[in-house]
């Protein structure tokens, strides 16, 4: 069973604050939940209530307003990678979403969940800390505004009271004469913790700097700024020379630790590379690569899942409250599943096993499904956020006894061994290939960034996917 009591789905801010008032410190907000279901299956959150606010109306908007870019909490990270007014007002905000897990986990992911989380190897921290955002924050007694830099106090520890909530991100556009470039060191390429990521924002005017914000994330217990490097490039140009002094100071800035990851050592090293290696960038005159389009895995919406019109909606552990969703083209009414995931709900009361459980932390993509018509995680969505929403497994995808063209696909390439990651494949595949007719091999690449196959046979399913893309484009 899951590590809550009671799930409650509010449909306004002002009852979302009201439940936090009545509640206290037992109850946790929830809107995207990849890094809270985690922390309640381990342990390390206790929460007896939790109050999902992914469907309140007005905490999802980005919009230049007065001399600010407003982002609201649920903005997810793959809308910040896709919004044009984020590319263009605060570019590396946009560069540090793309960086953050895979396709599915920024589907759900929000950027207020990983504010809060504030975790010390947080993405978006250091963008917005070198941007100067400020946090807004409200409850039923009032409102208040606070620097970013001030918000954390220590790892995991925010400037936070039990019965506020974060209600908008307030970021200065980015100055025409400003660039800025997010960088991170992981293990991997996807679903990757940071051992080191900087994010730098620097302002020339006539080839000499006049402005310099330096970041660090994953060398401090909280997000660090590199004050004495950013002094030495202010008031000359961005040389070859200034370049290696900024990065040597912001290398002394850095304290890591020794963890299981990385040593300290290491993570230092890092600092110096990833920060000699953006300024190069900016100097330049680049970008840090990425597809064009990007992939999203949100098919044909925008990104934004449906409100939930009408009253709280209340589920008890234990009670009789009904989870009612659309399964499949299917009304369903499942009793008995409130303290479960989405996953197990599927699996255990619905019987649909084709739906895998591989990890049950967000890392192999066995669980993957589509909700609303975006691809998310079925082991990361507590089944109480399925009520209603519609929801697509991999035995939806068969029509009229008809296979989909990619699961044709998948059996003429051999794509399929095992066959455990198989779904999960196949479902990201598939709305891959709505959203980008044909995706390049690199786009494919990043569509299925969130799967993992433990028999290393992704040449195959590649192959599958380009076949899928190619004849289709003959039958039209």
């Amino acid at each position: 069973m899951a590590g809550w009591q009671v799930y409650y789905t509010p449909t306004s801010v002002d009852e979302a604050l009201r439940l936090l008032a009545e509640h206290g410190p037992d109850a946790r907000l929830i809107a995207g939940g990849t890094d809270l279901l985690i922390e309640l299956e381990r342990g390390v959150r206790h929460a007896p209530v939790l109050i999902d606010i992914s469907r309140v109306p007005g905490l999802d908007g980005v919009a230049l307003e007065d001399d600010f870019l407003r982002i609201g909490p649920l903005v997810t990270h793959n809308r910040l990678v896709a919004s044009q007014i984020v590319a263009e007002q605060a570019g590396v905000l946009a560069q540090a979403a793309w960086t953050v897990g895979a396709p599915a986990i920024r589907n759900r992911g929000t950027l207020g969940g990983n504010l809060i989380t504030a975790s010390p190897a947080n993405d978006t921290i250091p963008a917005l800390w070198a941007l100067g955002a400020h946090l807004v924050l409200r409850s039923t007694r009032g409102e208040r505004t606070v620097p970013i830099a001030d918000f954390y106090k220590g790892v995991r520890q925010v400037d936070l009271a039990p019965d506020e909530m974060l209600v908008e991100i307030r970021v200065p556009p980015m100055h025409p004469d400003e660039r800025g470039v997010f960088l991170k060191l992981g293990l991997r390429r996807a679903l990757a913790i940071s051992l080191v990521n900087t994010a730098v924002v620097v302002r020339l005017k006539g080839g000499r700097v006049t402005r310099a914000r330096i970041t660090l994330g994953s060398v401090a217990p909280t997000i660090i700024r590199a004050p004495e490097a950013e002094g030495v490039l202010v008031g000359g140009p961005l040389s070859d020379e200034q370049i290696e002094r900024a990065a040597d100071l912001a290398a002394e800035a850095a304290v890591p630790i020794d963890d299981i990851r990385a040593g300290a050592e290491y993570r230092r090293r890092m600092v110096r590379v990833l920060v000699r290696r953006a300024l190069r960038v900016i100097a330049a005159g680049e970008a840090p690569p990425r597809p064009e389009p990007p992939p999203l895995l949100w098919g044909r919406t925008d990104g934004r899942f449906p409100r939930l019109a009408g009253k709280t909606v209340r589920h008890t552990v234990g009670g009789d409250e009904p989870i009612e969703c659309n399964i499949n083209g299917e009304n369903h009414v499942v009793r008995g599943a409130n303290g479960k995931t989405l996953l197990r709900m599927l699996r255990e009361d619905l019987g649909l096993t084709g739906t895998k459980e591989g990890c049950g932390e967000g890392e192999c993509g066995a669980c993957t499904v589509w909700m609303d018509g975006i691809v998310v995680l079925s082991c990361l969505v507590p089944a109480p956020r399925a009520h209603g929403a519609r929801i697509v497994t991999i035995e939806g995808l068969v029509k009229d006894g008809e296979l989909h063209p990619l699961q044709e696909a998948f059996i003429e390439e051999g794509a399929v061994q095992c066959g455990y990651c198989t779904p999960g494949f196949i479902m990201a595949g598939a709305k891959l290939l709505e959203e980008i007719e044909q995706p390049t091999r690199k786009q494919i690449l990043y569509g299925i960034a969130g799967n993992l196959c433990r028999c290393t046979g992704y040449y195959k399913i590649v192959r599958a996917i380009e076949r899928a893309a190619g004849q289709r484009m003959e039958n039209e």
